[in-house]
């Protein structure tokens, strides 16, 4: 056989690299003996036999009758289709299997009805474990100081964010713009209360100090999301939609946001790098705008006329 290293293509589906190779010798030689793959491969005769052994076993090739037994390769389109059906049906059968070794898990890590999350590692991979796996949508409730550096899984599509950020959490003008990018999808309160994680509805993770509690069904999941709603009415959405024969332009909106949220004038400009006095200015123009005499009134007026949701 040649000496370069081919490129395998069925280790995804549990096929090692020697039966690969022995397959695809198989391929180039068909109906050959043990002794012709020994010539072919360059291996010793005790290994050829193993590695024949393992792929009748995986179904391919098959022996012919006769002495010397000869080996004939399966049609590569109808193996890869069968060892790809075995792994999907090795799949499913272990998320069967899976409600067993939850309750293992709970069993041993329980305290009461809730499982207590420890350790950094640990409670990093079951943030993103359970983002990554929601089919429907995920609720977030945002806030520092963090135990772990949040790690941003890969939104699959049909999968719905809501985002609730402290405004502890959006410090400086690139954290607030990756926030934004988001859409509507995500909001700011001057004070979110606790940090969560929602997937599904079905499973919540709520981090308390050094530790996480995941919830599954409940009354308390229940109460907690309701909570969620609630905020996220109270909320300030950080990229409101201009309405295009409105009062207010889509800067103006950023910046009616940003008060709304708790904002001081300093701290609205540093966020959007311009000076206080613009903020000032801008301002006065949106309480003229709004017909409004404070910044409240103003945010109140906005909101019912639709131009902060």
């Amino acid at each position: 056989m040649h000496n370069y290293r081919p490129v395998q293509v069925l280790e995804a589906l549990g096929v090692c690299y020697e039966d690969e190779q022995l397959y695809r010798a198989l391929l180039a030689r068909p109906e050959a003996t043990t002794t012709d793959l020994v010539s072919e491969t360059g291996w010793a005769t005790a290994k050829v036999a193993r590695h024949l052994r393992s792929l009748l076993s995986l179904g391919l090739a098959s022996r012919t009758a006769g002495r010397p037994a000869q080996y004939t390769p399966a049609v590569p389109e109808a193996a890869v289709e069968l060892l790809a059906l075995r792994k999907q049906a090795a799949i499913v059968q272990a998320r069967l299997s899976a409600s067993v070794l939850t309750q293992e898990f709970r069993a041993a890590h329980e305290s009461g009805p809730f499982t207590v999350i420890r350790g950094e590692q640990a409670i990093a991979q079951r943030f993103y474990q359970a983002q990554q796996s929601a089919q429907s949508e995920v609720l977030v409730l945002d806030k520092p100081p963090y135990v772990v550096l949040p790690v941003e899984p890969r939104r699959a599509y049909g999968v719905s964010y809501r985002t609730i950020y402290d405004m502890a959490a959006l410090g400086n003008p690139a954290e607030l713009a990756a926030a934004r990018s988001a859409g509507a999808s995500c909001r700011m309160l001057s004070d979110v209360p606790l940090k969560l994680v929602v997937a599904d509805r079905r499973t919540g993770l709520l981090q308390t100090g050094q530790e996480v509690i995941e919830l599954g069904a409940s009354s308390l999941l229940d109460a907690l999301i309701r909570l969620f709603e609630l905020l996220w009415q109270q909320a300030t959405s950080l990229t409101p939609e201009s309405s295009g024969d409105g009062p207010l332009s889509a800067e103006d909106h950023q910046l009616l946001a940003l008060a709304a949220a708790g904002l001081t004038d300093q701290a609205i400009a540093r966020r959007l790098g311009v000076a206080q006095r613009t903020v000032e200015r801008r301002m006065q123009r949106i309480l003229k705008s709004l017909d409004a005499t404070t910044r409240f009134q103003a945010g109140l007026r906005a909101g019912q006329r639709g131009l902060l949701i």
